[in-house]
């Protein structure tokens, strides 16, 4: 199966390689979930870089950490969708394979480390509606077409 991929691939354009881990975390029977919002107001689902020397799975145990304060339990890997995008604020293209999972617990255990992000607990719809990245908007409808 063909790897899903989003946003404009120029050919002119030098690409970053940044790989990233992302998790769908939700709550009340699986009708909410959480999005990160970055100070510039885009939406995203939780998770990020995957720093040298991580695995998918370390990288979203820090993320959690560092945004949420949570802890989780991996669940399900959802699979990988490619985006490409340019960052204004890094004034860089990237090419950021991402790699999607679903929490399948999770618990509070510290305030969130980061204090740059806002976070929002909103409905599955409004978050597909909400997210910035198409990578994002497709793991979300795989996981809730999973659901049913």
């Amino acid at each position: 199966m063909k790897t899903p991929s989003f946003g404009e691939k120029s050919e002119t354009l030098v690409y970053k390689k940044r790989l990233g881990a992302y998790i769908i975390v939700s709550r009340n029977n699986e009708t909410e979930i959480v999005l990160i919002q970055a100070p510039n107001g885009a939406y995203f689902l939780p998770g990020g870089e995957i720093e040298s020397g991580e695995t998918k799975e370390t990288a979203i145990h820090r993320e959690m950490l560092e945004e949420l304060g949570i802890e989780v339990t991996i669940g399900e890997y959802l699979g990988q969708a490619d985006e490409y995008f340019h960052s204004r604020h890094r004034m860089t293209d990237y090419y950021n394979p991402g790699y999607f999972f679903v929490a399948i617990k999770w618990q509070q255990v510290c305030a969130p480390l980061e204090k740059t992000n806002r976070i929002c607990w909103v409905s599955v719809e409004k978050g597909i509606h909400l997210l910035k990245r198409g990578s994002h908007k497709w793991a979300v409808k795989k996981w809730q077409a999973n659901q049913s």
